[in-house]
């Protein structure tokens, strides 16, 4: 669980991030969350967008994917998301504020 500044600290790191995926009008499946699980141990934070013929709010891709991937949603705008999850063994995002 982030707390409100880690959450703040991704989001401004994020904001110069481009979209790697693409929810499409086949939803969340399997082979999709284990591809993002394997970006999320390379990259620990990146950006989604769920297109408009998906049938999915943003919301709720982002919490569907962050379910099966064990990941954090850190913001959701409009159709993009935002998910981090960290990788104790190789971190790739150093200076994140501590939690209390």
């Amino acid at each position: 669980m982030l707390t409100s500044k880690q959450r703040a600290y991704l989001r401004g790191i994020a904001s110069t991030y481009d979209t790697i995926y693409q929810v499409g009008k086949s939803g969340v499946t399997d082979a999709m969350c284990s591809d993002i699980a394997e970006a999320l141990r390379k990259r620990e934070l990146i950006k989604l967008k769920v297109l408009d013929n998906s049938g999915w709010t943003a919301r709720e891709a982002a919490d569907a994917i962050a379910e099966k991937t064990g990941a954090d949603v850190v913001q959701v705008i409009g159709s993009k998301f935002v998910l981090f999850k960290r990788n104790e063994k190789e971190p790739v995002i150093e200076n994140i504020p501590k939690a209390k």
